[in-house]
């Protein structure tokens, strides 16, 4: 008989988990070359050599204005990754405090974060995105900004619940006999205990905040010309997929590869850090 391995079952974590870690940590090196060398200037424009395909010179082929393509993925990958990652960074640093504070204070306060919370959450988030970055402006700053506030309930309140769940534990209950402020529980028995749980929800917020940023500037709200973006490729490339498939395929595949990553690095952190994914079945 035949064994079998279905990476959606909890015994396919740990494929989940490197598959995950290693298309995201691919992304990330990819941006990070980016921003120190590509093998044309992303912004050099070459009329006579637009919409070639593949080549020696060229090996993904230029766009309508002649610009290499490789060179404008890898700069767009440091664009679309930067903006997702500052904007996520963001949210948690706000978010985490709040729900820290809201689950060691309880009563009023928390209910007036929860509730507040509630009023974000009855927007669509990219629909808030789009609100925000059309009040503030287009550019990279303001959408950092607008996808950081729709980031920052979500980590406020993962950790919020997670943190009153460890506040009725009894550990909890000896370190106040002790004599700890509420402030001093929480840095150092609360969230170090959440770290596994703010990991997991780091990685998902990191996959969302970068169709977030595409969807930004797709809509030419994100990141301005001359600079260079995933989203922003694939709304030049609209009118020309029939000519030139690349402009659109490279960029989205690059976009696919990396939320694909990102989500199977939350799974495997998940299933990594819950001991009830990873307990052995009769």
């Amino acid at each position: 008989m035949s064994a079998r391995f279905d990476i959606g079952r909890p015994g396919g974590f740990g494929l989940r988990l490197g598959l995950g870690l290693g298309l995201s940590l691919a992304c990330l090196a990819l941006a990070l070359l980016g921003l120190i060398w590509t093998p044309y200037d992303s912004a050099q424009l070459s009329v006579v050599e637009r919409l070639q395909g593949p080549s020696l010179r060229h090996c993904l082929g230029t766009d309508h204005l002649g610009r290499d393509l490789l060179s404008l993925l890898m700069r767009g990958a440091s664009t679309s990754l930067g903006v997702t990652l500052g904007a996520v960074s963001l949210g948690a640093a706000l978010g985490v405090p709040l729900g820290l504070w809201a689950a060691a204070r309880g009563g009023w306060p928390d209910e007036a974060l929860m509730r507040a919370n509630d009023i974000v959450f009855a927007f669509p988030s990219l629909l808030l995105a789009i609100l925000l970055s059309t009040a503030l402006g287009p550019g990279a700053i303001n959408a950092i900004l607008a996808i950081a506030v729709f980031n920052i309930p979500v980590f406020a309140r993962v950790t919020r619940g997670s943190a009153l769940v460890l506040w009725s534990r009894e550990f909890m209950l000896a370190a106040r006999v002790a004599g700890k402020s509420r402030l001093r529980i929480s840095l150092e028995h609360v969230l170090p205990n959440l770290a596994g749980v703010l990991l997991v929800q780091l990685s998902i917020q990191l996959s969302l905040g970068l169709l977030a940023e595409a969807g930004l500037s797709y809509l030419g709200l994100g990141s301005q010309p001359p600079v260079p973006s995933w989203g922003r490729m694939l709304a030049d490339a609209q009118t020309l997929t029939a000519l030139a498939p690349g402009l659109a395929l490279y960029p989205g595949l690059a976009l696919a590869i990396s939320v694909l990553g990102f989500n199977l690095l939350g799974d495997g952190l998940r299933d990594r850090f819950d001991p009830r994914l990873t307990r052995p079945r009769g």
